[in-house]
Parts: structure tokens; C-alpha cells; sequence
């Protein structure tokens, strides 16, 4: 089940191969890190990116960042043993490509080690299909869109193409208690675009979006964290609820509106979100 006070509001990918960005990566006020293996690097570079990660991710301190590494396809040349390797180092969790089925996770599920966890890329009209059988699947944690896959498969030009399938894989996750972040914003110049993206996302239910570029990590948290005015609120509701209770009444009434137990459980929560987020920044 998730941990609802972890925050997930940035999750940005960074290339396995490159030493000066896992040490940047360090410094970087993002929730969480996708050290790729797969996308971002070149078949030349993928078996020397792989050492280098091992090697990294062993002697380097990411602070409470959330530590993920996404390997190659068990289909390819890399993935087998990408995954003997990652078993063994344990990061906070491995990240599976183009997940299609409840099979793929669970012959990951039993040989890992710690508290190493499974991500699945939601990006194939297959996987899609599957998303809430694949959410059940043993050791699974979070799901992450791979909207750029997922247009090209489905032939779409457009975001709006793909709401469904984002529905889809959210009910899914939702249902297990899983993360699910959002697909990337391939414009990283355009801030405006990518705020409003990020504002969809959100209201969607997404946890965080995936990102490509630092330079996005602004726009993105101030936009999944909470503002000054809910927390404010979520506190206000808190103190109703419990001073109604205190006077033998169910419900709760703040700025007009009803305020029930389920309320209080969604201010409970974004309350502890946001003290993860202060410890997360002060790290």
C-alpha cells in the first residue's frame, strides 16, 4: 500500500551513464529519481551505464529522495542481467518497461531483496488493458505513464486521446494502493504548457509527473504540492470535525460546506504530505 505521506510530486529521469548528472541529482529538490538504463541510454553505453549505477547508487547518499531504477526489457540483450545486478544493490524500487501483464511482476516479486519494491511503465494498449491485474500483482508500488510509448502505439496526436488510458491505469492504482505519476512534458522550455499540464494532472488525480529536464522541477512541485489555502482549510476542517464530535455531532460545518469523516481524511493526509515535503526540502 502507498505511503501517503511520501511525497511523489517530481520523479525526474536521469541518465544512468552520465557521472555528472547522478551528482547533481543529489542536490536536486525532487521527491523521487528514475535512474535510467533504458531510454536515455545508447546500446554502446548500457553495459558501462550499468556499472556506474551499481557503483553509485552503493557509495551515494540521495537523502529521503526516492531511489528508482528503470531497467532494459527482459526481451533485450541487457535486461537479465540488469536485473541480477539491481536485485543485488536494492534501491528503493526497480521500475519495469512496457509492463503487459501480472506475470512480468511476479517473477521479479520473489528474488528481490529488502524493502525493494516494482514500478511498471504504463505504456503499451496491452498493459493499459491490464492495468488493474497488474496493479495486484505481489511487491507493486507505483505506476508510471509512458504517454510518449502510449501515443505512438495508439497513433494519437493529442493528449486528449489518451484520457482514458490514464483513468484506466489511476482507478487501477487507486484500487491497490499504488503511486501513479503522470507521463513527461517533452517541451521542458515552455513552462506554461508544461503548469498546465501539471494542473490537469492533478486534478485528475495523479500523484506527481515524471520530468526530463531539472529545469522543470519549479513548475511541477509548486503545482502537486499543497497551497497555503488548502492546508489552511484542511486544518480549519480538522478542528470543526473534531469540535462537532466533541458536541455530539456527526457532521461539521466549514466556509458553507458540509465537512464529514471522509473530509477529514483527505485534509489528514495532505497535512502529512506537506510536513514530508518541509523535511524533504530541509534535506
Amino acid at each position: 500500500m502507498q505511503n501517503v505521506a511520501q511525497p511523489y510530486r517530481s520523479v525526474l529521469y536521469i541518465p544512468g551513464s552520465k557521472t555528472r548528472a547522478l551528482e547533481k541529482a543529489q542536490s536536486l529538490p525532487v521527491d523521487a529519481i528514475i535512474f535510467d538504463l533504458e531510454d536515455a541510454v545508447s546500446p554502446d553505453e548500457k553495459v558501462a551505464a550499468r556499472d556506474l549505477l551499481a557503483e553509485t547508487l552503493r557509495t551515494t547518499d540521495y537523502g529521503p529522495r526516492k531511489r528508482i531504477v528503470r531497467v532494459n526489457g527482459g526481451d533485450t540483450e541487457w535486461g537479465a542481467d540488469d536485473l541480477a545486478t539491481f536485485i543485488d544493490v536494492a534501491p528503493d524500487a526497480i521500475l519495469l518497461p512496457k509492463v503487459e501483464d501480472p506475470v512480468m511482476i511476479a517473477a521479479l516479486s520473489g528474488l528481490l531483496k529488502g524493502d525493494t519494491t516494482i514500478w511498471a511503465m504504463m505504456e503499451t494498449p496491452r498493459g493499459i488493458l491490464n492495468a488493474a491485474a497488474i496493479a495486484a500483482a505481489p511487491k507493486m508500488e507505483g505506476f508510471v505513464m509512458g504517454t510518449n510509448d502510449l501515443a505512438k502505439d495508439l497513433g494519437s496526436r493529442g493528449r486528449a486521446a489518451m484520457t482514458t488510458s490514464l483513468q484506466m491505469c489511476l482507478l487501477a492504482s487507486r484500487a491497490e494502493g499504488l503511486v501513479c505519476v503522470d507521463g513527461v512534458y517533452n517541451a521542458f522550455k515552455d513552462e506554461d504548457g508544461l503548469r498546465a499540464e501539471c494542473v490537469e494532472g492533478r486534478d485528475m488525480g495523479f500523484d506527481g509527473k515524471t520530468l526530463i529536464h531539472p529545469a522543470q522541477v519549479a513548475v511541477t512541485n509548486a503545482v502537486f504540492g499543497p497551497s497555503a489555502d488548502e492546508l489552511d482549510l484542511a486544518r480549519r476542517q480538522i478542528a470543526a470535525f473534531e469540535q462537532a464530535m466533541a458536541d455530539g455531532q456527526g457532521v461539521a460545518v466549514v466556509d458553507g460546506k458540509i465537512v464529514e469523516n471522509l473530509h477529514v481524511e483527505t485534509a489528514t493526509r495532505l497535512l502529512a504530505k506537506a510536513d514530508a515535503i518541509k523535511l524533504l526540502e530541509g534535506a
